[in-house]
């Protein structure tokens, strides 16, 4: 029990890092969402494949698998809570992270393809990098974030059932769960980026929690 809080406590932090990694590198330094034009971002992928393949690894591959060991260790703390809606936000923080898993391998299995295609018909390898775009958009939440949302959402819920979490973080998961699933609705997937940015801070919490607290001493200062 006490290794697997650890385990979730760094593993919760690894998911915030990876979300401030990829937040520097897709919006800072590769500026790749105000890139609209496929074929620039084709060429952009050309350019810098080796980053990008990396930050897909990193923010979307390793993330799913750190996930799954945050939401086992979250689930033992708060297993005392009402099963149903604990094992719920199990199975969906497993389901989110192999979307995101499957999101990541997509995208990195098509960037070598995609270049040798580019050297012989740009527009083409524009057309094909859209339409697999589209594809890892909606594993990775690009359309809103229903499934973190939720995630997130039942976690702070059944912590606060039990006091398992200290109650200003649950209040913020809720905060939180509630943008992302908010962000689905059209024309509001812009919150998605504050879905991101907000659960950064969840993240770390969460993290610093499980490695400095037992479930009993949470429970005792709640």
């Amino acid at each position: 029990m006490k290794n697997l809080q650890k385990l979730g406590g760094f593993a919760a932090l690894y998911l915030a890092a990876a979300y401030l990694l990829g937040i520097t590198l897709f919006l800072v330094v590769l500026d790749y969402l105000n890139i609209v034009d496929p074929a620039q971002k084709v060429a952009l992928i050309v350019e810098k494949q080796a980053v990008i393949y990396t930050t897909n690894l990193l923010m979307y591959v390793i993330f799913g698998f750190v996930l799954v060991v945050l939401a086992l260790a979250l689930y033992e703390r708060l297993k005392n809570a009402s099963p149903a809606l604990i094992r719920s936000a199990a199975v969906i923080g497993f389901i989110w992270a192999g979307a995101l898993i499957a999101s990541g391998m997509v995208s990195n299995a098509s960037i070598a393809p995609v270049v040798e295609q580019y050297s012989k018909d740009p527009a083409q390898a524009a057309l094909t990098w859209a339409t697999i775009e589209t594809v890892t958009n909606g594993l990775s939440g690009g359309s809103g974030e229903i499934l973190g949302g939720i995630f997130t959402l039942l976690i702070s819920l059944a912590a606060l059932q039990m006091r398992g979490l200290p109650k200003g973080l649950n209040i913020l998961g809720l905060v939180v769960g509630a943008i992302g699933i908010i962000s689905t609705i059209p024309g509001l997937s812009d919150l998605a980026g504050v879905f991101g940015l907000t659960q950064i801070l969840w993240f770390v919490w969460v993290g610093l929690v499980l490695l400095r607290r037992s479930p009993a001493a949470a429970s005792i200062k709640a």
